[in-house]
């Protein structure tokens, strides 16, 4: 359970507990953004401004029993490790992608595998 304060101004309210890295990712409208797995690191993705269709595999490599969601301004997701994911920026796209695990500078790609074109979400 994430911790809370609350006193006579009002709540602070912990959302997330320990994070790897924060990273800023703007896309552009119509453009597509991820297609892979990661299999060690969970994401969490804040969404300040647009919108995007979001697309995961129902678990790790079965694509069959995709789930879908529209995500807009103020709403965050998980994107669990093992499970294929991808996004399509509905309009420009601004989010915030909170990580634990090796998804960060450098080590990006050590745990990222993309999926293969006929495996692809989009």
């Amino acid at each position: 359970m994430a911790d809370r304060f609350q006193d006579e101004r009002g709540v602070i309210q912990d959302l997330l507990g320990p994070i790897d890295a924060v990273t800023e990712i703007f896309t552009k409208a119509g453009y597509i953004r991820g297609n892979h797995v990661h299999h060690r690191t969970v994401q969490y993705t804040y969404v300040i401004s647009g919108q995007r269709l979001v697309r995961w595999g129902s678990s790790p490599w079965n694509l069959e029993g995709r789930i879908e969601r529209l995500v807009s301004p103020g709403e965050m997701i998980t994107e669990e490790a093992g499970v294929p994911h991808a996004w399509k920026a509905l309009e420009d796209t601004r989010v915030l992608v909170f990580t634990r695990g090796p998804r960060s500078g450098e080590a990006y790609e050590s745990d990222t595998i993309r999926l293969d074109e006929e495996e692809k979400l989009f």
